[in-house]
Formats: C-alpha cells, sequence, structure tokens
C-alpha cells in the first residue's frame, strides 16, 4: 500500500504539532520518522493510522482519501513503544485478539486463527512461549510478540511507535536488525517513529527528519548523513565540528584557518558556520608552514577500533572532536599535551542569509 499524507497541519491549544507536512511512503518500504522529542513524528503516525484527526490535509491510502475513515477501514498493524499486552491473556491469546474480536462474519474458524497465530509466532521465533502470560517474558519478547499480534490482522500498514525505547542498548540493537529482516521477508509498508539516529540509519529505506512540526529533509539514509540539506540535520545526525566565521568570495575564514565554501563564490562577507564530522578530519604532526588548524591534543580515549582526541584549536581555544583508527593513533604515537595539525577531508559551509543559522 502507498500513503501520501497531503498538507497536514495539527494544533493542541497555541502548540503547532505538525505545520503543512506533506509526504509520500512508498509502496512495501520502511520509513523512518526521525526527529528530537515534541517535532511532531509521532502526532504524525497517529494521524496515518486513524487515532488522531488533522486541522486540515489530507491521508490519501493507495490514492484514496482516508481522512473520514475509522481506524478499523483503514488495516493499519500499531506497536507501541509499550507493548499494551493483555497480561491477563497467554501469549497464544494476545496474538489470536485482533482475529478473535472481528466480526462474525469476518471471524475466522477456531482452526484457522490456531493455524495463524502458530505461524505468526514462528515468524518471531517464539512459538515456544505460546502458553506463557506477558510478565513471564523479557522485554525484547514482549515487543516481538506486539509485532505479531498486529501483524495477525493482515494489516496492509504497519505502523511503529518507538517500538524499541523502552529496551536496553544491546537488546534493541538486536530487535531493530530482526526488524529489518522480518521487513524483507514480508514487504508491509512501514513507518516507525525514533529519535534514535542509529536506529533510522541503519534499519529504514527512507528516512524523514523532522524539526518543530515541519519536514527538513527525505531520503535514503546515505542521502541523509552524507549530504544533510540544513544545519539542523547536520547537527542531529551524529557529532559535528561547528567552525564559525565569515564567508567572502568562496572561502570561510574562521580564526586563522581558511576553509574552501564551495557554491558560495558569490557571497560576499556574511556570517557562516562549517560543519565537518569527526571522522573526516586528518590528523598529524605539526609542522610549521603546513596548511591546516593547529591543536592542542587534551585527551585521548583509544579503546577499540577508533582513537577519539579532544582537542583545542591553538588560535581561538574552541575544543574540537576528532576521530582516527586506532592503528593510526598508535603508530603517531600521541601523547596528551602535544601540538598536532587538523585539515578537513570534507567541509559543508551554510551562510546566514539574516534567518539566522
Amino acid at each position: 500500500m502507498t500513503i501520501e499524507v497531503q498538507h497536514i497541519r495539527k494544533q493542541f491549544g497555541q502548540f503547532t504539532a505538525l505545520d503543512d507536512v506533506s509526504l509520500q511512503f512508498p509502496n512495501g518500504e520502511l520509513t523512518a520518522l526521525l526527529g528530537p522529542s515534541g517535532c511532531g513524528k509521532t502526532t504524525l503516525l497517529r494521524i496515518i493510522a486513524g487515532l488522531e484527526h488533522p486541522d486540515s490535509g489530507a491521508v490519501l491510502l493507495d490514492g484514496q482519501d482516508a481522512s473520514s475513515s475509522h481506524v478499523r477501514e483503514r488495516q493499519v498493524g500499531f506497536v507501541f513503544q509499550h507493548y499494551a499486552l493483555f497480561k491477563h491473556m497467554t501469549v497464544f491469546e494476545n496474538v489470536a485478539f485482533g482475529l478473535r474480536v472481528r466480526p462474525r462474519r469476518e471471524r475466522p474458524s477456531e482452526q484457522q486463527i490456531r493455524d495463524k497465530v502458530k505461524q505468526l509466532l514462528e515468524l518471531v521465533q517464539l512459538d515456544w512461549i505460546a502458553d506463557r502470560y506477558p510478565p513471564q517474558l523479557s522485554g525484547g519478547q514482549r515487543q516481538r510478540i506486539a509485532l505479531a499480534r498486529a501483524l495477525a490482522v493482515e494489516p496492509r500498514v504497519l505502523l511503529l511507535d518507538e517500538p524499541f525505547g523502552a529496551l536496553d542498548a544491546k537488546v534493541r540493537k538486536e530487535l531493530r536488525r530482526w526488524l529489518r529482516r522480518l521487513h524483507d521477508d514480508l514487504h508491509v509498508t512501514s513507518i516507525f517513529v525514533t529519535h534514535d539516529q542509529e536506529e533510522a540509519l541503519e534499519v529504514a529505506d527512507q528516512v524523514v527528519v523532522m524539526n518543530k512540526g515541519r519536514v527538513e529533509q527525505l531520503g535514503t539514509p546515505a542521502d541523509v548523513y552524507n549530504a544533510p540539506s540544513s544545519p539542523f540535520v547536520y547537527s542531529f545526525l551524529g557529532n559535528v565540528n561547528l567552525f564559525h566565521g565569515r564567508v567572502h568570495d568562496g572561502v570561510l575564514a574562521s580564526g586563522d584557518a581558511l576553509f574552501d565554501a564551495p557554491g558560495h563564490g558569490a557571497v560576499q562577507n556574511a556570517d557562516g558556520i562549517g560543519y565537518v564530522r569527526p571522522h573526516d578530519l586528518e590528523v598529524e604532526r605539526f609542522a610549521p608552514g603546513q596548511k591546516g588548524i593547529a591543536v592542542k591534543l587534551r585527551r585521548a580515549h583509544a579503546i577499540g577500533p577508533l582513537a577519539q582526541l579532544d582537542l583545542e584549536r591553538l588560535d581561538n581555544a574552541q575544543l574540537i572532536e576528532a576521530v582516527i583508527p586506532n592503528e593510526r593513533f598508535s603508530r603517531l604515537g600521541l601523547k596528551d599535551g602535544e601540538t598536532l595539525l587538523v585539515r578537513p577531508r570534507q567541509i559543508q559551509v551554510f551562510v546566514d542569509e539574516g534567518g539566522g543559522i
């Protein structure tokens, strides 16, 4: 099923949750709605589900306006962060619930229900706990049962609201890989809400980055990470170093350092900021006359395959972070307090055009 939202607006009192949001969700793809708390992502998910109604705009399912359709008519499966399982029912009965409450003329036979539930429990690899109750399960198991229950009604759309948010980091990582494999098997059009950048970039086919009720950027995980369209997206998706300065004739001057600012050749003496990710900084020992930024190594954290370097610029005392392979760090034999030189392999410059960066 294809999903499209057109010019969705939603206010709660004076607070604007969604401000003219238009998006398309391709058939069979897994889309992440990513953004900080309060950006509108859960409100948008609930509007698609029919659990909230927009103040204006439309929700189209397979090209048909579903704005006035009841939740049941939309054939949506919904998975909440806190499982919402019935504690007094066994795992089997929880998964069967959606089938048992169907109107009599649409309800499968008891044997069909049993076959369906068995199939779903095997799909989520939990058929061996069918007789247990939710309090007897781990958080990861409960979330997989919640997903099986959502799939039982054969939804045309699967919506997940921070499905792994209540789990610890290790279980969360295991489950998101499992969700990706499950989605590849089922190909149900799916939308999940998360504020976890790593989760969105690892699992989704496309990522919608939201901020203050609006869409900042839409693209593949590689697109939004490697080519952020705004300072907000750059800052939200991982660590980044900011180099404040002035842009003139295609060059950003920041302290004693000069950086190329491609695309800003016509800019004359405007405020600008260069964005550089820690792994895009080359690090070497300082040598007079070499091009780059002179820094002092304040602290190195070299555990695992990467070494994180906390650096202080000599020209303005700004703290910046660089990440280099631990093998290179060991080979250079760097020591705290040593003067080094860093150069950005890649920098993206945004210019303040009057509205603030």
